[in-house]
């Protein structure tokens, strides 16, 4: 009998009557466990940089998308000038001063001539075609500053008038030879300046991509976005709590939290579709309204909402609730004092997501008419209107080059919107937040 020990394979039957399972025995020497380990620490570096590749692919791939947004964009609030000399005193416009008070001082100055007298001193000063290097709006500037001075008829100004679409992309180095040349000639002369283009900001939509403005599809983004919110939100909020904490768990809940579910999974168009059909065939709302556009939104936005809204009420602790009922409130005390304000932070996270993928939607506001050619501002909910990615698409389809950089502007403004968006969903979030 050797005094060598044999080590034993443990044997586990695997069904009664049935052959026997030998386990492999394993390797517990400190060779093999440090050559595991290794293994299992190299593992995990790979996992680690294949982590860390994709948050830097990914955030390489959204500077790349900021940076070209930016330079693309940037020259689209810049605007180019000429320095024009009008003589308003020889040009003796049959106007009195007492009509540049109110609104008809734009009537009275374009009837009394002023388009022509500023394309007569563009002649004089320029050539021939003196005209062509002026915007379609250069007499608006000399309108508004005699509204604002009317002593300026009384003798010879010089005017910063905007120059045309050609000349004004020459001037930013993507232009024709010829718009360049004429650029080089008023660049020499000193009659050239460049300067923010404050109108692009403040003004509505134009034919003319020195003229164009945001501000019109601005502000129908934001009476559009506060009827989605208006109607999007409190129904939502209240359809979470009724089906987390009062609705009975049957076979009927099961089918809406189905259906909420897919609902939020349906392509935007098809709510778009639902709108052309119910608010503008059935009831016969104004098209390309802010209003309609609002609720068109608000039906695509509320699955959203009460899908975030469940999953905030449902991650409130028991204990909140059962700690209210002992003290002897009533339920709907504990929803509306304790589970709903400890459940905010989530809602308001999940609503701003809803409201930014809204204001990003194009295909359901072109089902409802909302790209029209909107030339001034909507003053109401009712009011025709556009919306900034209808904007963007418009003017993405124009032919002009001048419209390029407009374009990229306009998606500055757009991504500025939703950045300020998400910034109020951090602070709510932060504000309300509670850590357990």
């Amino acid at each position: 009998m050797s005094d060598t020990l044999v080590p034993q394979i443990p044997v586990t039957p695997s069904v009664i009557g049935a052959e026997p399972v030998r386990r492999v025995p394993t390797d517990w020497t400190t060779q093999a466990m440090q050559s595991r380990i290794r293994r299992r620490y190299a593992s995990e570096r790979r996992f680690r940089f294949a982590g860390l590749a994709a948050v830097w692919l990914s955030a390489a791939f959204l500077a790349y998308l900021l940076v070209t947004m930016v330079m693309q964009g940037a020259s689209g609030f810049v605007e180019t000038r000429v320095s024009l000399p009008v003589d308003l005193a020889a040009a003796k416009l049959p106007i009195e001063p007492a009509r540049l008070v109110g609104r008809g001082a734009d009537l009275a100055l374009a009837g009394a001539g002023l388009e022509g007298t500023v394309d007569l001193a563009a002649t004089k000063a320029f050539g021939k075609d003196g005209t062509d290097l002026l915007s379609d709006g250069a007499w608006a500037v000399v309108r508004d500053a005699i509204k604002a001075d009317p002593s300026l008829l009384q003798r010879k100004t010089v005017f910063e008038v905007p120059v045309s679409s050609p000349i004004d992309v020459a001037a930013k180095g993507n232009g024709t030879r010829d718009a360049e040349a004429i650029v080089a000639r008023l660049k020499a002369s000193g009659a050239l300046t460049r300067g923010f283009n404050a109108g692009f900001l403040t003004s509505a939509d134009s034919t003319d991509a020195t003229r164009v403005g945001i501000w019109g599809a601005f502000k129908g983004s934001l009476l559009t976005m506060i009827v989605t919110l208006l109607l999007a939100f409190p129904i939502g909020v209240l359809s979470a709590l009724y089906l987390e904490e009062y609705a009975p768990k049957n076979r009927w809940t099961d089918l809406i939290e189905v259906s909420i579910n897919n609902l939020a999974a349906v392509p935007s168009i098809i709510f778009g579709l639902l709108g052309l059909a119910v608010f503008l065939g059935t009831f016969g709302m104004p098209r390309s309204a802010p209003i309609v556009g609002g609720l068109t939104l608000a039906l695509m936005t509320m699955p959203v909402i009460v899908i975030a809204g469940r999953n905030a009420i449902k991650a409130v602790p028991p204990s909140i609730r059962d700690a209210a009922l002992g003290i002897g409130a009533s339920p709907v005390q504990v929803v509306f004092h304790h589970v709903l304000p400890l459940a905010l932070p989530g809602i308001l996270t999940g609503t701003i997501i809803g409201m930014a993928r809204a204001l990003g939607e194009t295909a359901p506001v072109l089902m409802i008419g909302m790209r029209a050619f909107i030339a001034a501002p909507p003053s109401g909910l009712s009011d025709p209107a556009t919306v900034l990615p209808v904007q963007i698409f418009l003017w993405s389809d124009q032919v002009s080059r001048g419209f390029v950089e407009k374009t990229s502007a306009a998606i500055i403004v757009l991504l500025v919107f939703l950045l300020a968006m998400n910034g109020v969903a951090i602070y709510l979030r932060n504000r309300f937040e509670t850590r357990w």
